[in-house]
C-alpha cells in the first residue's frame, strides 16, 4: 500500500468536482484549489468548462501526465469503472467519498471496488468517507470547510460527520494536527495500517483514533506492543462507540452472557496499551496531556492551589484514579512555609491562599517541582478579585521549561481565565478546565506509561507440550458428523482431561446398574449430575443432588430424574454423571467465549451468583503469562485468593496455568463459541474442574 501518495501527493484529481454550491464535489475541489495545495490539481466533469478559477477535464484520461490521488465524489455504481478508466494515470490511492456500498446494503459493489483497487495496486480509503487532509502541504482533499493548524497529532475517524465537529473543537482549542482522515466503511485500508505508517511519522507525537468497530485483536496487540516497544512508544488514543449491548441476543453459557462488546474492546485496549477516552471531551484531555508532557512513570502527585475547595475534589480524583498525594520532603515543606504567609498549608495538597499572586506561584511551584518525592504537579486557580491569571500562567510556562515532570494546569472559570489559557496553550503546557479531569487524564499517562514499563519485560506466552489436540479434534469430528454442537458434562470433562486440566473423578451411568457399578469404585459420597446436551445449567432445574452414597443412589438418581422431567420436559437426557465430592476452597470461573475480534478468555469469581457478581476478567488469545496474571491480580475479589482471616491462598500459579491451557484450546480450536468452567475450584494444593461445558459452531 502506497501511503505516501495518500498523505503527500505529486497531483490530486477530483473525479465528480461540481458546479452545484453546497456539493461534495464542489467544496473538495474548493478546498483544494483555495486553501495552498501547492501540486497540479485536476478537475474531473464533462459538464463544465470552469470551476474555481481552474479549467476543468472532461474525463480523467484528458488530464496531461500522471496523477497520484484520485478523489471520487461519484455516484457508487460509477466508482469502480472510473478507477478503471483512470489507471493509465497510474494513481497510487484513491479516496472514495461516495456512499451507497456496504452500509447501505450494496455488499458485492464495495467487494468490486475492493477487487478493481488491488488488481490495479491502488490503496483505497473508504468508501463513505469525509476524506483527507495533510495541513503540513495544505491539502485539503475533503468537504470539511476548516484546514486546521499543522501540529503532532493524527486523526483517524470511522465516521466522517464526527470529523467536522473534532476540526472545529480542535482548532477552538490550538490544537494542531500532522495528519486526518475518515475511512469510512475501510474496505481496504483500515486502522492497523494507518496506525504503522503513523507510527513510523516523524511528525506525529499522539495518535487518535475514533473507531466503530475493529477487527483482529490477537493481530493488533501483537503488532502494537511491538511498535511502542521498539523504543521510540507514541500513545494511541481511542474513542470507541457502542458501549452497550441492546440486542445482543440470547446466550448459553455464563461466559457468553458477561463477555459483552464492550468487555472484548477493554481487554483488547489493555493488553494493547490503547488509552481510551470516554467522550470526546476526554479525548481532548488526554491529546493535551501527551502532547505537552514526556512519558515517564507517575505515582505521586502534588497539588498546588488558591482554594481549598477545589484541592480536596482534585484530591479525591487522584486518589480514585490510582494516583497518590506526594508526601513533601522535609526541606521543600521548610523553604515553603519561608515563602507562603502563615495561613497557608504546605502540606499536600499545597493551599497557597486566595491573594496568591503569579509570583507566589511561581516560587511554589518551583520548590514542588524539585522535590524528589514528586512525580507530577497539578496546579489549580480560581479566579478571586485578587487573583493574577495571566501571570500565573507566565510563571507555569517559566517552569515548564525547566522541568521535564508532567505539568496539568486548570484554570477554573471562562472569560476571567481566558487570557491565561491562551497563554498556557501557546506555552505548551497541558490546560483543562477542571481539576477532576486533569487528574484522570493524568491518570491515563501514568497508566500507559506503567503499561510500557509491564510490556517490557519478557513474558512467554502460555503454551504447553502435554496437550492431546488430535483426541479433541477426534471428538469434535465425530459430534459435527452427527449434528452435535452442544458439550454437556461428561464430554467437556473429555475435553479439559485432554489438555491437561485436571478433574475430579467422575464416572457415567446410563441406566441403573451402571449406577450401582459406577459407585463402587468410589469411596465416599460423590455427587449426582444430570447429562443432557439441552441442558447447561443443571442446578435452576434440581438436575445436581450432592452427598449421594450407595445406600441412596439409586432413590437421589430417580427423585432427580423425575424433578427434570417435570421442569424440562422435552430435555434428551444421556445418563447420569457420578462425580467425588469436592473439599474446601475458592470457587471461580474460566471460560472461552468467541468474539468478532477473537477468542476471548475469561475468569473470574466463581458459583451460582457469577452473573450477579459479575466479577470477571478478560484476555485475547494467546495469552501470556503477565497478561494472564493481571487478569487474576484485576479482579476485585483477588484479596480472597490471597487468604483472608486467617484463610490459606490459593495456588496462583495453577490457575495461570489453567488460563494458559484454555487459551492454547482457544488457539488450537477456533470453533469454540464458548466454554464454561464453573466451577473450578481453586485451593493451596492447586485447581481442578468442577463442572464445565462447551459449545461449538
Amino acid at each position: 500500500m502506497s501511503l505516501t501518495a495518500l498523505f503527500y501527493p505529486s497531483s490530486v484529481a477530483v473525479i465528480g468536482a461540481s458546479s452545484v454550491e453546497k456539493s461534495v464535489g464542489n467544496d473538495i475541489a474548493e478546498n483544494l484549489v483555495k486553501q495552498g495545495f501547492a501540486g497540479p490539481i485536476y478537475l474531473i466533469n464533462p459538464k463544465i468548462t470552469e470551476l474555481h478559477g481552474q479549467a476543468t477535464f472532461a474525463s480523467i484520461t484528458d488530464v496531461p501526465g500522471d496523477v497520484d490521488l484520485l478523489i471520487l465524489a461519484i455516484p457508487a455504481a460509477a466508482v469502480s469503472a472510473e478507477i478503471r478508466k483512470a489507471a493509465a494515470k497510474k494513481p497510487k490511492a484513491a479516496v472514495v467519498i461516495s456512499a451507497g456500498f456496504k452500509e447501505v446494503g450494496q455488499k458485492k459493489l464495495e467487494e468490486d471496488l475492493t477487487t478493481t483497487c488491488e488488481e490495479l495496486g491502488i490503496t483505497l480509503v473508504g468508501p463513505n468517507c469525509l476524506g483527507v487532509i495533510n495541513p503540513e502541504i495544505k491539502m485539503n482533499a475533503s468537504f470539511a470547510k476548516l484546514m486546521p493548524p499543522a501540529g503532532e497529532v493524527a486523526f483517524i475517524s470511522q465516521s466522517g460527520a464526527l470529523c467536522t465537529a473534532i476540526l472545529d473543537y480542535a482548532i477552538d482549542l490550538g490544537i494542531g494536527f500532522s495528519k486526518f482522515l475518515s475511512i469510512g466503511n475501510k474496505a481496504m485500508l483500515g486502522e492497523l495500517e494507518l496506525i504503522k505508517y503513523l507510527h513510523a511519522d516523524e511528525r506525529t507525537k499522539v495518535i487518535c483514533i475514533y473507531a466503530e468497530s475493529l477487527h483482529d485483536a490477537p493481530t493488533m496487540i501483537a503488532t502494537l506492543r511491538q511498535l511502542n516497544l521498539s523504543g521510540k512508544p507514541k500513545p494511541i488514543i481511542i474513542l470507541k462507540s457502542g458501549k452497550t449491548q441492546a440486542g445482543m441476543g440470547a446466550v448459553a453459557s455464563h461466559t457468553g452472557s458477561l463477555s459483552s462488546s464492550d468487555s472484548a474492546y477493554e481487554a483488547l485496549f489493555a493488553q494493547a496499551g490503547m488509552i481510551r477516552a470516554a467522550s470526546i471531551n476526554e479525548l481532548f484531555d488526554l491529546v493535551q496531556i501527551f502532547t505537552s508532557n514526556q512519558l515517564q512513570a507517575v505515582e505521586r502527585v502534588a497539588i498546588l492551589t488558591n482554594a481549598g475547595g477545589p484541592g480536596v475534589l482534585t484530591t479525591d480524583s487522584v486518589i480514585e484514579n490510582g494516583l497518590k498525594l506526594a508526601e513533601l520532603a522535609a526541606d521543600i515543606k521548610q523553604k515553603l512555609q519561608e515563602i507562603l504567609p502563615k495561613a497557608a498549608s504546605t502540606k499536600n495538597p499545597i493551599d497557597i491562599l486566595g491573594d496568591a499572586s503569579g509570583e507566589t506561584y511561581e516560587q511554589a511551584l518551583q520548590l514542588v517541582v524539585a522535590d524528589e518525592q514528586v512525580d507530577a504537579v497539578l496546579v489549580l486557580l480560581t479566579p478571586q478579585s485578587m487573583t493574577e491569571p495571566t501571570q500565573v500562567a507566565q510563571a507555569v510556562v517559566k517552569i515548564r521549561q525547566q522541568t521535564t515532570k508532567p505539568l496539568v494546569v486548570s484554570l477554573m472559570g471562562k472569560a476571567l481565565v481566558a487570557e491565561g489559557v491562551e497563554i498556557l496553550r501557546h506555552g505548551s503546557v497541558a490546560t483543562l478546565a477542571f481539576p477532576e479531569a486533569s487528574a484522570k487524564a493524568l491518570a491515563k499517562l501514568a497508566e500507559f506509561a506503567s503499561w510500557l514499563q509491564v510490556a517490557a519485560k519478557p513474558s512467554r506466552i502460555l503454551s504447553y507440550d502435554d496437550v492431546d489436540r488430535d483426541r479433541v479434534r477426534a471428538i469434535f469430528d465425530r459430534a459435527k458428523k452427527r449434528g452435535q454442537t452442544k458439550f454437556p458434562e461428561a464430554e467437556a470433562l473429555e475435553i479439559m482431561r485432554a489438555y491437561g486440566l485436571p478433574t475430579l473423578q467422575n464416572f457415567l451411568a446410563r441406566n441403573a446398574s451402571q449406577l450401582l457399578e459406577g459407585m463402587k469404585s468410589f469411596s465416599n459420597q460423590v455427587a449426582l449430575k444430570i447429562v443432557s446436551a439441552d441442558i447447561l445449567h443443571k442446578s435452576d432445574i434440581g438436575g445436581v443432588r450432592l452427598k449421594v452414597d450407595s445406600n441412596n443412589v439409586l432413590m437421589e438418581s430417580k427423585a432427580m430424574l423425575e424433578q427434570v422431567k417435570k421442569l424440562r420436559p422435552t430435555a434428551v437426557v444421556d445418563g447420569i454423571l457420578l462425580m467425588e465430592m469436592a473439599g474446601p476452597g475458592q470457587e471461580l470461573i474460566l471460560g472461552i467465549s468467541r468474539n468478532p475480534l477473537g477468542s476471548l478468555i475469561m475468569c473470574g469469581l466463581g458459583g451460582v451468583y457469577v452473573e450477579v457478581l459479575a466479577d470477571v476478567s478478560f484476555g485475547f488469545a494467546p495469552l501470556s503469562e503477565s497478561e494472564a496474571q493481571k487478569m487474576l491480580q484485576s479482579l476485585h475479589s483477588y484479596k480472597l485468593l490471597k487468604g483472608v482471616r486467617g484463610q490459606i491462598g490459593v495456588d496462583e500459579a495453577a490457575i495461570i496455568e489453567a488460563l494458559g491451557r484454555l487459551s492454547q484450546l482457544a488457539m488450537d480450536f477456533p470453533e469454540i463459541v464458548e466454554l464454561d468452567i464453573n466451577p473450578l475450584l481453586s485451593t493451596a494444593e492447586g485447581v481442578k474442574v468442577l463442572d464445565a461445558r462447551l459449545v461449538i459452531e
